[in-house]
């Protein structure tokens, strides 16, 4: 049986949430059809303090998002072409969210493979770019809620979720936020699983 989680969930602690978030499953409605991910790589970004963060700094109109309530997406543009998502975590007013990295493919997988122009299964949504493109994720989605009855983007648990270990390392693609932010252990995937983006 899945469940929708709830918007509490994401009022944790971000490095919590990076973590719970593993296994869970991303839903994508468009019509009447959906594509499902699970959830298999996350990182997270911690605060106005975390250099590797769009909230480092002050606030801009790209990351105020950010700065606000727990539960709402933060879609961004990056290189101009891939857009990347991620699910606002803990307080209002202290800036931090969790970027979901990579995607296993569950449903709708033909329709993943029509959007990303790909057919290698391992190559669908491995990745932050890559997982926005096959569920059609772009900045329309930006700033919506995730916990709400009618929403168009959210997550799922499942009662029975299966058993996995999870492992963790330094984000990827943040060498510029110096050595001590970029080597924070703040990407967190399961191991042993295919469809994660890097090792």
């Amino acid at each position: 049986m899945f469940k929708k989680l709830p918007r509490k969930f994401y009022y944790q602690p971000t490095l919590k949430v990076a973590q719970q978030l593993l296994g869970k499953y991303l839903v994508r409605r468009i019509g009447q059809q959906k594509i499902v991910g699970r959830i298999v790589e996350t990182e997270a970004y911690l605060g106005h303090q975390d250099r590797a963060s769009h909230a480092f700094g002050k606030i801009t109109a790209r990351n105020e998002i950010m700065f606000g309530s727990a539960g709402f997406w933060y879609v961004y543009l990056i290189y101009g072409i891939f857009y990347c998502l991620n699910i606002v975590t803990q307080r209002k007013g202290f800036p931090s969210a969790v970027l979901i990295r990579a995607l296993e493919p569950i449903e709708g997988i033909e329709t993943m493979k029509r959007l990303r122009k790909k057919s290698d299964l391992r190559d669908l949504s491995s990745g932050p770019g890559k997982l926005c493109q096959a569920l059609k994720i772009d900045r329309s989605l930006n700033k919506t809620k995730a916990f709400v009855r009618n929403c168009y983007l959210w997550i799922e648990e499942k009662k029975e979720a299966g058993d996995f270990k999870i492992g963790a390392s330094k984000r990827i693609g943040v060498d510029y936020a110096g050595p001590y932010w970029a080597s924070r252990p703040w990407r967190f995937y399961i191991k042993d699983n295919q469809f994660v983006s890097k090792k």
